[in-house]
């Protein structure tokens, strides 16, 4: 069944644990600490797969987990790497974050292989905290956590031209004949259940890809019918053939037919408004002699409305080579590139917001110190011992914690609160 939205989790790995273990050899009796770090959790990373072109791989599983790092071994061994995860999706799908609905990546163009979720540090083994005077250090750092993300994939056609108009305006008929595309035809609302990608050639090379967007029906924009599904396949076209049946077969107005759907696209999106068109009127052949009274008809209310208004009919071919030709002229004086839509959520924000902290100063001009670093940190260290705050110290230095305060004016005497550890600063 073909799908063109998902919505699913990931995760990445969690780093491997560092290890406390200490030399032990016959003739080494006081062997120091020789505790490994532990391995990085696997990344997920979305990849292009030129061989698929829906997102059924997703339907019927939901959760998609990159495995962890291993701990750290004895004798200075490093734990072994998690595997990435690696989620394979056809191009032109959109990485969206669920809850904000914010572009995390788009899959298309140069965007073949993305990162989404880095997988979590390996922990440092007790051999990185033996000091001269803590010569054997019984702990060792845990290994960072894996980030969990809801994501939503959608996946929004590659295509030059999009094609839209009512069910039966002959939109399947005209694909057929214009690329090697072979649509299902047939006189009945729906047909095409989802997009039908066709190659058009044209001499010299100047070929394009024309997109035939399943019937369009009033109140599509606010998800009516299969609106919402339909209508994101057209955000990425650069010209819309605007499709309508000249000869009111079903006893449909052309006129209103157009300005529903110039209203549809409007309120769905301005930008879709805004994309260059071209009314194509079809069935003439059907009323040839009416034709001359509904061309000039629909010239009258929207010539200023659309970069040509022409007439064929799908069936028989007439109109249809000065139709290609005006798409083709139009696509000239545009850019070749493929529209990619811009990230809105940073990668590097996502990565970052389960391992941070924020140091802000209070109203009293304490600095308070919180975030899920700190809270991690304080849950395996023992700050009623020298060594366990000797640790902690230099854990808020090497994590750029002091520096941020010193940042915002901390100096000697200044207290500090960490959560609900509250102490005054000395350098």
């Amino acid at each position: 069944m073909f799908a063109d939205r998902a919505k699913i989790i990931i995760k990445s790995g969690k780093g491997g644990n560092g290890h406390i273990s200490f030399r032990r050899e016959k003739y080494v009796p006081n062997g120091g600490p020789d505790g490994g770090d532990g391995g990085k959790g696997g990344d997920v990373i979305f990849m292009i797969d030129d061989g698929m072109n829906n997102l059924s791989d997703y339907r019927h599983k939901r959760k998609f987990a990159a495995t962890p790092g291993e701990e750290g071994k004895k004798r200075n061994c490093h734990g072994k790497n998690g595997e990435d995860l690696i989620l394979k999706v056809p191009e032109g799908t959109v990485i969206k974050d669920a809850a904000s609905l914010k572009v995390i990546a788009d899959m298309s163009g140069e965007n073949r292989c993305v990162t989404v979720l880095n997988g979590g540090k390996g922990g440092l083994g007790n051999q990185h905290y033996a000091t001269s005077t803590m010569q054997a250090p019984k702990y060792a750092q845990p290994g960072g956590e894996g980030i969990e993300l809801e994501v939503l994939l959608e996946l929004k056609v590659l295509a030059d031209v999009g094609l839209v108009g009512f069910p039966n305006a002959g939109k399947s008929t005209l694909l057929s004949r214009i690329s090697n595309a072979k649509p299902e035809i047939a006189s009945y609302p729906f047909t095409t259940l989802h997009p039908i990608l066709g190659v058009v050639d044209m001499d010299e090379g100047h070929g394009f890809v024309v997109a035939d967007i399943p019937g369009l029906i009033e109140g599509a924009s606010e998800g009516v019918g299969l609106g919402h599904e339909f209508l994101r396949h057209i955000e990425r076209t650069k010209v819309l053939l605007h499709m309508v049946d000249g000869a009111s077969i079903e006893g449909r107005d052309p006129v209103d037919d157009i300005r529903t759907i110039r209203r549809e696209l409007n309120n769905y999106s301005e930008v879709l408004s805004q994309k260059p068109q071209i009314i194509v009127i079809n069935k003439l052949d059907a009323v040839p002699d009416q034709k001359d009274e509904i061309v000039s008809r629909i010239e009258k209310e929207f010539s200023g409305q659309a970069s040509k208004i022409i007439p064929i009919s799908a069936v028989s071919g007439e109109g249809v080579d000065e139709l290609l030709h005006a798409i083709s002229d139009l696509l000239a004086d545009m850019d070749q590139k493929p529209t990619v839509f811009e990230p809105e959520f940073s990668i590097e924000e996502i990565n970052a917001s389960e391992d941070g902290f924020e140091v802000s100063v209070l109203k009293d001009g304490t600095f308070y110190v919180e975030g899920p670093k700190i809270e991690k940190m304080l849950g395996y260290t023992n700050l009623e011992s020298e060594k366990g705050f000797f640790f902690f110290q230099k854990f808020m230095k090497e994590q750029g914690i002091i520096k941020k305060m010193e940042e915002l004016g901390l100096k000697d005497g200044d207290t500090v609160r960490v959560l609900d550890l509250e102490f005054d600063y000395y350098e």
